[in-house]
């Protein structure tokens, strides 16, 4: 068994239901990455995973334990969350605010050490923001913040870190850098990620398990090389477009079709439309006719 899962969930947030009966098991040691378009349960799912949001009915699993069951503290040192959006106290320090990744390892007996002094400056130093040390947070760029809240996630040094849409913010040198270090950090330490991105061929390129949703359910999930179609992605995302090898690294890389051809394919379903529905009305009044005449 998988140590992260969530078993026949219910999610909503007060009467808006998200998703309905929803099941998904994350493979241990995995790059997984949800992919889906906006407002299908991207996000919501990520939340459940790492305790923030209660199922409405179902549970999520976290080594054979019902999550919502465990104490904070324990969670807290076996999964860590990079949420989307994270506001720091005022007048704190990166360096502060890094270190407090390092509060599920502290406790009566053990307080802050020479560890935690060296994990919090590697952590800095891989997300690139080791200078910025002694700035305060809120002088900082949109960039260098997310590269800051990561920072502290990895400074959390959990076995399982989850992260909803990491490379909000970052200019594209940055975003691959961070899907660097999580390549990094699944490979080389064996970390199970879990990761929301917006960018189908970052997903491709990166992940190891993709999990795609639509509308509150997985429509596919599995290797991207042995799901991502051109019917998944217009399935998924309602986009016309071509699925090719990407030349640096083999993965799938989804070419958009041109616009123009994208408005003939519209145009041609609008003319089917009737016809589909005129046929359907036939068919309708055959099945009537017979079923009268069953009677």
């Amino acid at each position: 068994m998988n140590r992260l899962s969530a078993d026949n969930v219910t999610l909503a947030y007060d009467q808006r239901v998200i998703a309905e009966r929803l099941s998904v098991e994350i493979p241990d040691n995995s790059f997984t990455v949800i992919v889906g378009p906006n407002a299908c349960g991207k996000s919501t799912l990520l939340r459940a995973l790492s305790r923030m949001l209660r199922p409405n009915e179902g549970r999520v699993l976290l080594d054979g334990q019902v999550i919502q069951s465990m104490p904070a503290k324990k969670v807290a040192r076996t999964l860590g969350l990079l949420p989307q959006s994270s506001i720091a106290p005022d007048g704190i320090t990166v360096g502060d605010l890094v270190g407090r990744g390092r509060y599920p390892h502290q406790g009566l007996l053990r307080q802050w050490s020479a560890e935690d002094e060296r994990v919090v400056r590697e952590s800095m130093a891989r997300t690139g923001i080791g200078d910025l040390a002694d700035r305060y947070v809120d002088e900082l760029s949109g960039g260098q913040r997310q590269r800051v809240w990561i920072a502290m996630a990895l400074a959390q040094q959990t076995p399982l870190l989850l992260l909803d849409e990491p490379t909000t913010y970052l200019d594209i040198q940055h975003q691959i850098d961070v899907l660097d270090l999580c390549a990094d950090l699944h490979e080389e330490q064996g970390r199970t990620l879990v990761a929301v991105l917006h960018d189908l061929n970052h997903a491709a390129r990166y992940a190891t398990h993709l999990v795609a949703l639509r509308e509150g359910r997985v429509v596919a999930e599995g290797a991207p090389k042995e799901i991502v179609t051109a019917e998944l992605v217009e399935e998924v995302f309602g986009l016309r477009c071509q699925v090719v090898d990407d030349p640096e690294t083999g993965t799938p890389l989804v070419v958009p079709a041109a616009r123009r051809a994208r408005a003939r394919g519209t145009a041609e379903k609008t003319e089917k439309a009737p016809e589909t529905a005129g046929a359907g009305a036939r068919g309708g009044a055959e099945v009537s006719e017979s079923a009268t005449g069953a009677s």
